[in-house]
């Protein structure tokens, strides 16, 4: 965890600003892959990192990492945190394309942006869009 927000050493305060910053992820129900996204790239958009409960964590996290040096920190967390992820709407777009009218583009591409998920590319930016919220709960099946 310290190194997926860019912390070069340990230190003793680490453990409460990781819990806080996971309880909020949980309260505002973040998804965890773009939340670690958006504190890479510093792209904060959204209600949750305007909310003055992340503003004020956000402000003990610059405190922590004031005598890192930016570059190498962000070189860290882009180490430690993928930019994308294999999302399963994604996955059933391809599948979709491929089974039901024999197109293999779609996979093709998803599987080029998977190659290399910490490439932080302008090419994965449209694979790190969340699904809607379906009106029943998703299910996966082996083997999927």
């Amino acid at each position: 965890m310290r190194k997926k927000l860019g912390f070069m050493s340990a230190r003793e305060e680490d453990e409460e600003l990781i819990q806080q910053l996971l309880d909020l992820m949980q309260s505002y129900k973040q998804d965890y892959t773009n939340t670690f996204r958006a504190l890479t790239l510093k792209k904060f958009e959204g209600s949750f990192f305007q909310s003055g409960e992340f503003q004020h964590w956000y402000q003990r996290y610059q405190e922590r990492i004031k005598d890192q040096h930016p570059i190498e920190t962000e070189k860290l967390m882009k180490q430690h945190n993928p930019s994308v992820i294999p999302r399963n709407h994604r996955v059933e777009e391809a599948l979709e394309a491929a089974v039901e009218r024999g197109d293999l583009s779609a996979m093709k591409k998803l599987l080029s942006i998977l190659s290399n998920p910490y490439a932080y590319s302008e090419e994965q930016e449209e694979y790190c869009t969340l699904p809607e919220c379906p009106d029943k709960p998703y299910i996966t099946y082996c083997g999927t």
